[in-house]
């Protein structure tokens, strides 16, 4: 069992592209990427692990007939090893969840949860594409709900009807006679699920966004094997094409004037008219730099994806077909960082596209598929 071979059961060359949902999920959520934010990664990355060594665990005979080369059937790891492998990720996973707060827990379960049911039982059904999209989705989430999270293990939440609290322990029972309500009640039972479910929901767009993208690809890593599906390759071209679309498009939507109101002056006078719309002076160049970023990132995700869709579609061989997936894989990464620089967030959205070279330097070395 060498390094060579648990980096290809781990496919270490496509684990690069795991950090950037935690980091667009941190976007957009509003807040700014924290300690939670790491933790988020962390256990992204270990449950992402755990789903590759269940996987190839999983499909050990398969494999055996279709890909010999791969560790398991190839003999250079015992399948059992494979197994407690993803058994022990999926605990580091939980485990790092778990100390950004309860809500970042809850979405990491599920998050596991879905992998585990994927690789057992749902990858060869109709279900498989929706279940990897789900994955991933709940990923980008996990660190919507993780950030800000860590922090709000701590402190304290005043109840309405009580004197001025503090983070000390006290009991939550009322003082006879002193027509004082319940205690301070801390911030992890009650203030961090209210703002966690705010961030969830603030990152369900971004969320289906990076789910449809995994939905067609997973689409087509079906037919890697065997090849022949032009169907596949071209859905996933056009779905290709309205994601790049859709990441074109701001969050921070202008906030449009309201109706006019009679308005007078000191004396009763009617007040100058407001500017006319066509007036305004221009955009700032921040929000100028932030749309150059925007539209230069989703130029890169759709080379990335689109060509070897392209070439899969015209001669769907299963090199081509693999190529794709590839290609497909290694798109999420400008596709996070698009989807960052969506909110404004431009610092993250160029962090995540750092990630860019280093895992196009290890998919020559290392298959990500």
């Amino acid at each position: 069992m060498t390094a060579r071979a648990w980096a290809e059961l781990l496919r270490v060359s496509a684990l690069f592209t795991v950090p950037g949902d935690a980091l667009a999920g941190a976007a957009a959520s509003g807040r700014r990427p924290d300690r939670g934010t790491v933790l988020a990664v962390g256990a992204s990355l270990c449950l992402y692990e755990a789903g590759m060594a269940l996987n190839d665990w999983a499909d050990r005979e398969e494999d055996a007939v279709d890909r010999p080369h791969r560790p398991i059937p190839s003999g250079r790891i015992a399948p059992a090893a494979a197994l407690v492998a993803a058994g022990a990720l999926t605990a580091a996973g939980l485990g790092l969840a778990a100390r950004a707060g309860r809500p970042a827990l809850a979405v990491a379960t599920g998050l596991a949860a879905t992998v585990w049911a994927y690789d057992l039982r749902l990858k060869h059904t109709p279900a498989g594409p929706a279940a990897m999209a789900a994955a991933r989705g709940l990923d980008l989430l996990l660190g919507a709900t993780a950030t800000g999270g860590a922090g709000r293990t701590t402190g304290a939440v005043v109840v309405p009807g009580t004197g001025a609290g503090s983070g000390s322990d006290r009991g939550s029972a009322p003082v006879a006679g002193s027509g004082r309500g319940p205690a301070p009640v801390p911030w992890a039972a009650r203030g961090s699920a209210p703002a966690a479910r705010g961030s969830a929901l603030s990152a369900l767009p971004a969320a289906g966004l990076l789910g449809a993208h995994t939905y067609a690809v997973t689409a087509v890593s079906r037919h890697e094997a065997h090849g022949g599906s032009t169907t596949a390759p071209l859905a996933a071209l056009a779905a290709v094409a309205a994601l790049g679309a859709a990441s074109l498009h701001t969050r921070q939507e202008r906030r449009e004037d309201p109706a006019p109101a009679p308005r007078t002056g000191v004396h009763g006078q009617d007040a100058p008219p407001r500017p006319h719309p066509s007036h305004r002076s221009p955009a700032p160049p921040a929000r100028t730099a932030s749309g150059l970023v925007r539209t230069a990132l989703t130029g890169s995700y759709l080379r990335t994806a689109a060509v070897p869709l392209l070439h899969a579609a015209l001669n769907p061989s299963p090199p081509l077909t693999q190529r794709a997936v590839g290609g497909g894989i290694r798109a999420v990464i400008p596709l996070q960082a698009a989807l960052a620089a969506r909110t404004g967030a431009v610092g993250t959205a160029l962090a995540v596209m750092g990630l860019v070279p280093i895992a196009r330097t290890l998919a020559r070395k290392v298959s990500p598929t």
